[in-house]
């Protein structure tokens, strides 16, 4: 009589149970693994879209909010100023040459308000479908069409060398530790972001100032991307305007070693 065993292929043959105990601790683990990726994925995003960038995003918003805090602090700091120099208006034992020569460095310094006429000029970001307008130029790269740091700074530089009194970039005044710097396609200027188009304006001879701008050749450069790619350029003259004056730290922050 034929056994069971003979055959292989039955359900009760202990050689095709050995063969399956295998597979089926294989799949287990599979299954075992699978679960392990999907909790460990879980448990990193913590319900968000990894997909997503979320630190950039945060790192973004967090930017703006500083720079929201940042103009709040200036405001209070300038009216704080402001209650300072009322309290030394008070009669302090010094002299009228001595009011007269703080009221001199306080004009140098940028911490007073100035009135004169200005120019204003404005930079401006190319269209992103710009194109060479010009024979013998290239087809622009992303990096023709936005307006640089060295741009900007070739403006202000600009403007002191032809006897500007007083500079503003958007609504802030420099002063001698101000520093115009770019990330990306942002100007941050003493702790606050801005977006273009950049004004700067500067109060002055209008006549000086434009020959200075004229005879830039940082200025000359920009222009050819003016002309050729369409980068945004306006000179403006403003009459009589007021600048504000420098209500922001003037303390000096550096870095020191550690221990």
């Amino acid at each position: 009589m034929s056994n069971s065993a003979d055959f292989p292929g039955t359900e009760s043959s202990p050689a095709r149970r050995r063969r399956l105990r295998p597979v089926r601790v294989l799949t287990a683990g599979v299954f075992a693994l699978a679960g392990l990726i999907f909790f460990t994925s879980f448990d990193t995003a913590r319900g968000t879209d990894i997909r997503t960038d979320a630190s950039l995003l945060k790192l973004t918003d967090l930017i703006h909010e500083r720079s929201r805090e940042n103009g709040e602090l200036e405001e209070s700091n300038s009216a704080l100023r402001k209650d300072v120099e009322a309290l030394a208006e008070r009669d302090d034992g010094s002299t009228e040459a001595d009011d007269d020569r703080l009221a001199e460095l306080e004009e140098r310094a940028g911490t007073q308000k100035l009135e004169g006429e200005a120019i204003t000029v404005t930079l401006d970001d190319a269209p992103p479908d710009a194109t060479a307008k010009l024979p013998g130029y290239p087809e622009p790269q992303p990096d023709y069409l936005v307006i640089h740091q060295q741009d900007l700074q070739a403006v202000v530089n600009a403007m002191w060398q032809g006897g500007a009194e007083g500079v503003k970039v958007m609504d802030q005044r420099l002063i001698s530790t101000s520093a115009v710097r770019c990330v990306g396609n942002t100007l941050i200027l003493q702790g606050r972001v801005y977006s273009p188009p950049y004004r700067i304006t500067a109060v002055g001879d209008p006549e000086k100032l434009r020959k200075a701008l004229a005879s830039s050749p940082a200025i000359q450069n920009y222009m050819v991307y003016v002309n050729v790619y369409g980068l945004g350029w306006k000179v403006e003259e403003n009459g009589t305007v007021t600048l504000p004056g420098y209500s922001g730290t003037v303390d000096l922050h550096h870095a020191e070693p550690v221990g």
